[in-house]
């Protein structure tokens, strides 16, 4: 319920799933979009089906996750100043291995081959 009587509102905790449903612009006003959403829970196959295939895709732990799913959005500037600050703390060969490998994949997609070649070297 809201704070505030007159208003309507439902409010939802963060990362609540919805399958979207109808999408049509309103006669009203044509700036404005009415959305039709169903909310899913954890019994939903396609959710869970999805879930697994991105916990796949992205696997690993930690900041090492999030900078591989920084890469996989394209966020590549956001991936490359978290793979530095990973590459000043790393402790472990295995671990700056690691993090070289991902930022050549980056220059990868950037087309800055020369680059991805030096980090590949590197790791």
């Amino acid at each position: 319920q809201s704070a505030l009587p007159r208003e309507q509102e439902i409010l939802f905790t963060m990362h609540t799933v919805f399958r979207v449903g109808e999408i049509k612009q309103t006669v009203e006003n044509s700036r404005l979009w009415e959305v039709h959403l169903t909310i899913t829970d954890e019994s939903d196959p396609q959710l869970a089906g999805l879930t697994a295939h991105i916990k796949e895709e992205i696997d690993g732990e930690g900041w090492y996750r999030m900078g591989k799913l920084m890469l996989k959005v394209g966020h590549f500037d956001q991936a490359e100043e978290l793979y530095n600050e990973l590459l000043e703390n790393a402790s472990h060969d295995s671990d700056r291995a690691f993090i070289y490998h991902q930022l050549g994949v980056m220059k990868y997609h950037q087309g800055e081959y020369q680059q991805a070649v030096t980090f590949y070297e590197k790791s």
